[in-house]
Order: C-alpha cells, then structure tokens, then sequence
C-alpha cells in the first residue's frame, strides 16, 4: 500500500500551487491532508507514515509563492507537523525504509526556503529509531557543524545543526552535546534547550529549569521555556511547583478561554473556579480575563475583571445583551461599566454611537429589577464626575439619551 496508495493531497501540494494571498487555502489543505493521512494510519501505518514524508517534501516547493508575513500561515504549517510526527516516528518501519525517508527529508530541509521543515530537524534523532541511523547521521553532520564552529564567523551558521543537536541527544552522546551547545555564540532557545532536555534525562531537574531559566528569549520562546519547567516539575512530582511557577503563565491556543481550559484540563485535582481566580490575580491585564470568566460560566469573576481591569466596551455590551433576560444584574453593571469606558474614551474604533446600545440595555436591566431610579442616579453619577480624559462627544451624547429618557418618565427622578 505505501507504493499504490494515491494521496489526494499530493495534486493539491504541487509547486507553485498557491499564490500570494493562499494563506487561508492552503491552511484548509493542510487540515484535509493531516485527516487524510490520520485516517490511512489506522489501517495502515506505514503508508500513512510515507504520506507523512511526501506531505513534508511538498511544504516548501507548494507554499512558497504565499504572504506568510502574518505568521499564520507558519502557524498552520507547524500544528500540522505536530500533528504528523507522532505518526512519523511510531510507524513499525525497518531500518532501510526510514533510511529511506530520512534521506527525502533530507533534501526537502535543504530545498527549505524558511524553515518549515524546522520541527523536523528538531525531531531528527526520534525520527531515526534505529541506533545506527542515529550514528549514520552523525558521522555525516557533525564534523561539518563542529568546524563550523572552530572556522566561523560571529554570523555563521550550520544548517543542520538542529538535526545534530537532536541526533546527540538520542545517542546520549551527553558531554558532545554540552560542548556543541556552549560553543555556539549567542543563546537561542529552540538549540539550547537540547541541552536542558540532556540535564532532564540524566535526572538532574532543578539544573535543567535553571539552565532554561538563564536563557534570553523572545515572547514566542518564552513560552516555549515555561512549558519545559512546567513539565521538568510534573514529571519530578512537582505539581505545586509546577502549577505557581509556571502553570498560570502559559498562554494556549488564541484565546483566554482555551489557556483556561487548557491549565484546568492540566490540573484536575484543582478547583476550576480558583483556577481561573488565580490567573486573574497573576495576570497584568485583569481585564483580559472578562471573556474566559464569562464564557466558563463563572460571572461573579467576570464581574470583578469588569470592576478592576480595562475590558473592550463592545465586549462588555455583548456580553450584557446575552445575560439580560437571565441575569439583569449582572447586565446592569456590565453595561454601567462599559458607559464608564466609553466616557473615558476606552475602545477599538470607539464611535459616538456605541453609547446607545450600553445606554439601552442598561435600563433594560435596570427596568427588569425595578431600579429605574438607581440607572439614572448611576449615569448622572458618571456624567458629574471630572475626569480628565472624558471624550466630549461620548459625554455629550449621553446627556442628549439621558434627557430624552427623562422626558419619556418623567416620573422617575
């Protein structure tokens, strides 16, 4: 079957197959050839490891022609690598098949245009399986990357020094790999925490959360040098540890909600409630927690992110128009607070007319309670108040809705 099988996806991962702005087709063919060969490994996992290899080949060559000054299209790339490498390195294949593939993958890393293929290189020495491989690639790389080393210059580079990084490691060639890494000339995570990985492997955790901690990453690293101690500490027994260090900083997915639910998932022998309590108090930005608090149920956090952080007005009116019927009280405030930052001038592409609807379903809550009385007290409340960054024109609109209100009841004061 590895040799019959026709692949679909490889007439849609042709050379030049997309242009300049596929970055959104070229993600959904991504997604359909991760399923296709998903669904080919459950009956036959050495084909669908082969797919693997001729899905990886095609990366560059198809998708080089796209924008990926977004980042999303790389985005795409590396979950679909990460979902395909499992199946890559498990395959029950012999020795001469994945010398085979490594040797396609090889040049396909060469042909690399941007380090698709970089997850790949990293995995190298997991990919081998077979000892001899391992040794293979290593006598055939690192004499290279060593005189890169000795000869360079302060900007040189080896290309394939992830791959012998990964190889090292695999062969427990422990004391090469510590030379090589302290040799390169400037820390950079993604290579330096091969090294980390070794200290973890010889048993030797709090040196390994030390060295990864000493390193001087971007944001994107960062995060990737929290889930190492993070995990560095789950696996010692360490969960408390794990869980104040560097649990609550790690950030998943696109969303508040998917880190929350990601950290409760993580954690299930902790409340989900204070889980979700203690990554407000650790947050810089409680307000950026109101969705999450919201979405998982658990208003009465929500409503103290509201109170104490800046929080979109349009996401605070949303939010308040979806709870009105069943909990106007927390509508009133939510809707109070987001009239609050509207007069502040707080908001992305804040217009005059934002007022209204906040406006509207505050006393829509306020008329559900009977508290008619205490809505008007509360927007006169705002209107009196000097701040100095009050916008104008919100200000003044507001008094023209609450002059008209007062007209239309004027039997409340």
């Amino acid at each position: 079957m590895t040799e019959s099988h026709k692949w679909r996806f490889k007439q849609r991962f042709r050379r030049g197959a997309y242009g300049w702005r596929g970055t959104s087709l070229a993600s959904k063919r991504l997604r359909e050839a991760v399923s296709e060969i998903k669904k080919v490994a459950k009956e036959d996992p050495i084909a669908a490891a082969d797919g693997t290899v001729s899905l990886f080949e095609r990366l560059w060559p198809a998708l080089e022609g796209i924008d990926s000054s977004s980042g999303a299209l790389g985005t795409a790339v590396n979950r679909s690598i990460e979902a395909l490498l499992p199946i890559l390195i498990d395959a029950p294949a012999d020795l001469n098949t994945r010398r085979l593939w490594l040797e396609r993958l090889y040049d396909a890393v060469c042909e690399d245009g941007v380090d698709f293929l970089f997850p790949v290189e990293c995995s190298w020495g997991e990919i081998c399986v077979f000892p001899a491989l391992v040794t293979e690639w290593l006598e055939f790389l690192l004499p290279g990357l060593e005189f890169c080393q000795r000869a360079g210059g302060p900007g040189d580079c080896y290309e394939a020094e992830a791959i012998c990084l990964s190889c090292l490691l695999e062969a427990k060639r422990y004391d090469e790999l510590r030379k090589v890494v302290s040799g390169r000339r400037f820390s950079y995570w993604p290579y330096d925490r091969f090294w980390a990985e070794a200290l973890l492997r010889m048993g030797r955790t709090d040196e390994a959360v030390a060295y990864a901690e000493s390193r001087q990453p971007d944001d994107y690293e960062s995060q990737s040098i929290l889930r190492f101690c993070e995990r560095a500490l789950l696996e010692d027994g360490r969960k408390d540890e794990a869980y104040w260090e560097y649990g609550l900083g790690i950030r998943t997915g696109n969303t508040y909600l998917a880190s929350y639910r990601a950290i409760v998932k993580k954690y299930p022998e902790r409340d989900p409630e204070q889980i979700l309590r203690d990554l407000v108090d650790t947050s810089q930005e409680r307000g950026k927690w109101f969705a999450a608090a919201r979405q998982a149920g658990f208003f009465d956090v929500a409503r103290e992110c509201a109170r104490s952080g800046l929080v979109e007005p349009k996401t605070l009116v949303t939010a308040a128009r979806d709870a009105l019927e069943k909990d106007p009280s927390f509508s009133f405030e939510v809707a109070l607070r987001a009239l609050d930052l509207m007069l502040r001038g707080y908001g992305y592409e804040l217009m005059v007319i934002d007022i209204l609807p906040a406006f509207e379903i505050l006393f829509g809550a306020a008329g559900a309670m009977g508290v008619d009385d205490w809505a008007m007290a509360s927007v006169r409340e705002l209107l009196a108040r000097e701040v100095p960054g009050n916008d104008p024109a919100c200000t003044d609109y507001l008094r023209v809705l609450m002059e008209r209100r007062q007209r239309e009841h004027p039997e409340v004061e």
